[in-house]
């Protein structure tokens, strides 16, 4: 045991048995805890405490909505931080870390120390520490190196800022920590006010999220910052109740309730008037279109003016009963199905994310549409008019697949581009990037591509500088990432900054408006081929009852192919591929074999117009109206043999 942690066991033993410290109140009070309430040796050191990726999920699951809106915040913070050793992490209510961005080259490292994704942070088990302490007093504050209980922490120091939801109940922690610092806890207070902006920030996005439909209040005590960057804000319901808050409103609330015993006891809460000089149907007055030195807002009971801003909920009488059906999505996601509940229920959730930084997963089988969706998603975003690069992982040779998506410098290596290469990363910045088939990617790319979706900048290869990179991210798969998480073949930090929202596109086979598809895809193939094609009846009938292994890709390709084959664009049964025309189906002995009744009928009545005629293919084609070549080709699928003297 080294001089260092032998010394600050001695000063947690003598707290122990009651005697003073020099620390912090608030740390001095959360070692006494740790002895007493929670039972902790200072003489174990103890390991950090990693979940299980089942009971990550489960965490992460249960404020999926919170983490979607916490994303952009906590991005933004750790742009600020980067490259000054911190890494980020946002914990639950209960101290698990349910969000982590690091410099993936130190992972082990950061692993070890708990500084990780799925760290258990809770105070009963890691002791006094900057998110279990924070959690149990709910106050913002810096546990610096040996101020932590267990000496295993004492090379770390931590920052960590309580976001309240709009109720006032903890949601979750957001803590900056390194491994090392300097050793005054004063080098710190820059990082303490940086974590407590930014989970202010973060608790009035979640307000103003989970209230999107209700008045909002903004208020300040400056004119200046009144609009942009208010210290209250609450949600107002259409009776003039207020019924959320943000933590600053809430300790305002609090000091004026404090001078109101009548209202605190009410059990159906309080208004608007209860609380200011001002009513529920003043409230247009503060509108933004007014002068803000006009928007002046007064707090009944202290007195006390504020700048105010208020914004109104939609209109909900103007909002048609069909607002949230097809016809209120944009065109291109709206043209991508046609009823079929799943897809709906998809499209209308990646419409909501349009314009969101949050990484977006789309899963499905190969050929369900996961580029198209893609692609809508970027025509209808503030990006349309910026590139969309569509990356397949799995066709990248692996020696090539960094300067591809990285790019390099000139002469970065032998065989490199004379001149360099921009690489494709960078050739989609301002846009989206679309990675295909992520799932294919190799672990040692995926260290680079973390790195670059948490510091949104890319070092190409050879250069010793990073370019920024502004890019939205979707990646799709057709595999499961969870098994290849377990499987130690995807990274696991990469898994859960991919997915922060995942759409999973239905199989053709399960969707309830393939023959809408079909049409839709005929008139495509019309239009690309300046004809007009058409479906039989039973070559209608055999795509309906086909069960697309390969979706709607393999649906095209047959279309396709029955364009090629079709006479006069009307495509026949025969015109089709024979996996669709002719299923298999199994003979007497059990054997798979193409064909069916009607198949045989077809041969049959084929058989009989060929020796009506005495085999003579021509006439056969003009009795019905096609070409000689579709009579060949029947004559070959159909196995007919020509008597020898006529072949």
């Amino acid at each position: 045991m080294t001089t260092e942690r032998a010394a600050h066991i001695d000063e947690l033993v003598r707290v122990a048995v009651g005697q003073t410290s020099a620390r912090d109140a608030i740390i001095h009070q959360s070692w006494v805890r740790c002895v007493s309430e929670h039972k902790l040796d200072p003489l174990v050191l103890r390991d950090a405490h990693i979940v299980t990726s089942g009971r990550l999920r489960e965490h992460r699951d249960a404020m999926d909505e919170f983490l979607h809106t916490a994303r952009f915040g906590v991005e933004m913070l750790y742009r600020q931080i980067a490259g000054l050793g911190y890494v980020l992490l946002l914990t639950d209510a209960r101290g698990i870390t349910v969000d982590f961005i690091g410099d993936p080259t130190f992972n082990n490292t950061l692993r070890k120390a708990g500084l990780y994704l799925g760290a258990d942070w809770n105070e009963p088990h890691a002791g006094t520490c900057a998110v279990g302490t924070c959690i149990a007093t709910e106050e913002a504050l810096t546990v610096h190196q040996s101020d932590h209980f267990d000496a295993t922490h004492i090379p770390l120091t931590c920052t960590a800022a309580p976001v309240f939801d709009p109720s006032g109940k903890l949601a979750a922690v957001l803590d900056i920590s390194a491994l090392r610092s300097p050793e005054p806890k004063a080098s710190q207070f820059l990082a303490l006010q940086l974590v407590k902006s930014f989970a202010h920030k973060i608790e009035n996005a979640n307000l103003l999220n989970r209230f999107r439909q209700e008045w909002i209040i903004k208020l300040s005590g400056s004119a200046e910052f009144a609009d942009v960057d208010p210290d209250y804000v609450m949600a107002v319901d259409s009776g003039g109740r207020i019924i959320g808050f943000n933590n600053r409103a809430r300790q305002l609330l609090a000091r004026e309730l404090a001078r109101r015993p009548d209202l605190r006891l009410r059990a159906d809460g309080f208004g608007v008037s209860d609380i200011f000089e001002c009513t529920i149907d003043d409230l247009p007055r503060f509108a933004h279109s007014r002068p803000t030195g006009q928007r002046t807002l007064r707090l009944a009971n202290s007195g006390a003016t504020l700048f105010a801003q208020t914004l109104p909920p939609p209109n909900k009488l103007a909002a048609p009963a069909s607002s949230r059906s097809e016809s209120a999505l944009p065109a291109p996601l709206r043209n991508l199905f046609r009823g079929d509940p799943a897809m709906h229920h998809v499209v209308t959730r990646a419409a909501k994310l349009i314009n969101t930084q949050m990484g977006l997963l789309i899963t499905g089988e190969t050929g369900t549409g996961k580029e198209h969706l893609t692609k809508a998603l970027h025509s209808v975003s503030a990006r349309a008019g910026r590139p969309f690069v569509a990356v397949n992982c799995a066709a990248l040779p692996e020696s090539l697949i960094e300067s591809e998506l990285f790019g390099h410098e000139a002469g970065a290596f032998t065989g490199a581009a004379a001149k360099g290469k921009k690489g494709l990363v960078l050739e989609a910045d301002g846009g989206t990037l679309f990675l295909d088939e992520i799932g294919d990617m190799p672990i040692s790319s995926q260290t680079r591509l973390l790195r670059v979706l948490a510091e949104r900048e890319v070092t190409p290869v050879g250069r010793t500088r990073p370019v920024p990179l502004n890019v939205r991210v979707i990646a799709a798969t057709h595999r499961d990432l969870v098994a290849l998480v377990k499987a130690g073949q995807f990274r696991e930090d990469l898994y859960f900054r991919l997915n922060g929202a995942v759409l999973a596109l239905p199989p053709l086979r399960q969707r309830t408006d393939i023959e809408w598809l079909i049409d839709q895809s005929l008139h495509r193939l019309s239009t690309e081929h300046k004809a007009n094609y058409a479906l039989t009846a039973s070559a209608r009938s055999a795509l309906l009852k086909y069960q697309w292994p390969g979706n709607i890709r393999e649906l095209i390709n047959a279309l396709d192919h029955g364009c090629a084959l079709s006479n006069d664009g009307t495509i026949d049964l025969a015109d089709l591929p024979d996996r669709i025309a002719q299923p298999l189906r199994e003979d007497s002995s059990g054997k798979p074999v193409r064909g069916g009744a009607a198949t045989s009928r077809q041969a049959d009545a084929l058989l009989t117009a060929l020796r009506n005629n005495r085999w003579n293919v021509s006439r056969v084609a003009r009795e019905r109206g096609v070409d000689r070549s579709t009579i060949h080709r029947q004559i070959l699928r159909f196995g007919i043999t020509m008597p020898k003297d006529l072949s």
